[in-house]
């Protein structure tokens, strides 16, 4: 079968919506502490070739609020099957009274409170079971890959797993000296301990959450690309296809030029593109993208993927969903960036034809009807991700564009960007945003789009009149549900008319100076809806 550019991207999607792993098809795991904020992290692991038991240190930063003398904080405990973590010391013991380690979560009760932030560490080891994946390379060598999201980090590391709570981050790694490590941040100890294990160390000031703070140890053939526009940004392969993955990630540096220059400033202190063992087609870790192994084939296939995670560093790394159910302002607005991406690279046909494609798939899907794009009654974190929330949302974005044209539509964007960049933001902030910009109330549109579900169904019928020179057009709606929208109807020769459907049945009429060769709806892939025009008698 023929790999190209729309496959790899649609095997990203695909990965995501159907192998969820078992890990995240629970429940929302806990209700966030709105009384803790954890400031920093930093994690020291050791890494080893002849088990895959690790060994950690995470030292955490917290703010504690409302006189709070007792936190919880995640690590997955041991399992029957021998995975999981054993908490060996938590201390200081100054500062520390007791702890627990019961139902993945560590309870940690201080002698006393404090107003001002305080450091304290939690020492474990163990085998994770999911989040830290040790395995093989496609060429047999041994790997360590970070994949935590969505709430797979504290199998791996003691944290705080909720994208609402972010942190700045460092990574102290002890490992065999053979092994390159890559991580959150920039790089900033490379140190040789002893004749076979060295120290790498690298730190992030921007805030991030759990969900995409990651580390890699492998062999690795790395090609430094930057700066761009200031940010040091590289490839790393596998050796054995150093070539193909170098020609592979070429685009990369286009890619976050068009982010930069349309959306903002970017967060992170680098950017790495890595051949990895994700189970995801790509993940979007802050400043450190995970793609998986096959990625790599050098035919040049992967520029929508690069810029789908790309887009991401922006949308869901920088500005947070502050719950899962908000997962549409990083996935769709990545969905619909690499949209954006290609029609300001390639033109308007090129994003023409990829969302007309979406939008097939949309319409043929059975959640469409069910869900709306936010859907706060979704319990399973794992179903949070669907169509829904990735091409639905995107479309939605593009209809908001429409809605309230260009202008107003970008800058909302980059003034959105630039108020939540490295915090956290829900639906009604982005609504609030655009508002702004556009000078329009859009409870409307957000209420029918966005947190209901469903698109139109259109029943449509025109018939030219050469008496008077007119096309009349009636639209008729099925469903339950009315959907108030502009609907464009294509004359040929380039003409497009607008209408304003607002009722379940409408007769327009429009002047033509002749009989058009055809008439298409929405000719240009503006509008999310299903249905066809005929021509007939009125």
């Amino acid at each position: 079968m023929k790999v190209n550019s729309r496959a790899i991207y649609w095997l990203s999607i695909w990965s995501i919506l159907v192998f969820s792993p078992k890990s995240i098809q629970g429940k929302d795991p806990y209700p966030v502490d709105k009384n803790l904020d954890v400031l920093h992290y930093t994690f020291h692991l050791n890494l080893n070739e002849s088990t895959d038991i690790i060994t950690g240190r995470t030292e955490l930063t917290v703010q504690l609020l409302n006189g709070i003398k007792s936190f919880e904080i995640d690590l997955v405990g041991q399992k029957p099957d021998g995975t999981g973590m054993m908490v060996t010391s938590v201390g200081p013991k100054e500062l520390v009274e007791a702890f627990t380690h019961q139902n993945d979560r560590i309870r940690i009760i201080l002698k006393t409170t404090s107003t001002r932030p305080i450091t304290l560490y939690v020492d474990y080891s163990g085998k994770p079971g999911d989040g830290l994946i040790i395995g093989k390379s496609k060429f047999g060598d041994r790997t360590f890959f970070g994949d935590n999201w969505p709430d797979r980090g504290h199998h791996w590391l003691a944290c705080v797993d909720h994208p609402s709570d972010k942190a700045t981050i460092s990574f102290s790694v002890t490992a065999p000296v053979h092994y390159q490590i890559v991580a959150t941040g920039s790089l900033k100890e490379e140190s040789f301990i002893s004749k076979n294990q060295k120290l790498t160390r690298y730190e992030e000031t921007a805030p991030v959450p759990i969900k995409v703070v990651t580390m890699g140890a492998a062999q690795f053939a790395v090609k430094h690309t930057g700066p761009v526009q200031g940010i040091p940004t590289s490839i790393w392969v596998y050796p054995q296809n150093k070539e193909a993955g170098f020609s592979d990630f070429e685009p990369e540096g286009k890619v976050i030029r068009f982010f930069i220059d349309q959306v903002g400033p970017y967060s992170f202190s680098k950017l790495a593109h890595v051949q990895s063992k994700t189970r995801w087609g790509g993940l979007e870790n802050a400043g450190t993208i995970f793609y998986f192994e096959n990625s790599v084939t050098g035919k040049k296939t992967i520029e929508n993927l690069i810029a789908h995670e790309t887009a991401h560093q922006w949308f869901g790394n920088s500005v947070t969903e502050n719950d899962w159910h908000h997962v549409w302002l990083s996935e769709g607005f990545a969905t619909y960036f690499t949209h954006l991406y290609n029609e300001w690279t390639y033109g308007n046909e090129r994003r023409r034809s990829g969302m007309e494609r979406d939008r097939a798939n949309i319409l043929k899907h059975e959640l469409l009807p069910k869900s709306p794009v936010v859907d706060t009654t979704i319990q399973d974190i794992g179903k949070v991700l669907s169509i829904i929330t990735y091409q639905k949302a995107s479309f939605v974005l593009h209809m908001l564009r429409k809605e309230i044209g260009d202008q107003a539509f970008f800058t909302g964007i980059r003034n959105y960007y630039a108020a939540y960049q490295n915090k956290n933001a829900i639906t009604t902030d982005f609504q609030r945003m655009m508002e702004a910009s556009s000078g329009k109330n859009l409870t409307g549109f957000f209420q029918q789009w966005i947190f209901s579900p469903g698109a139109p169904k259109l029943e449509a019928t025109w018939e030219y009149r050469s008496k008077d020179q007119t096309i009349r057009i009636r639209v008729r709606q099925s469903g339950s549900t009315l959907f108030t929208f502009p609907l464009e109807i294509g004359l040929g020769d380039g003409i497009i008319e607008k209408l304003e459907i607002s009722q379940k049945e409408q007769i327009f009429t429009l002047k033509a100076s002749k009989m058009p060769s055809k008439v298409v709806l929405d000719p240009g892939v503006n509008l999310l809806f299903s249905g066809e025009i005929e021509g007939g008698k009125l």
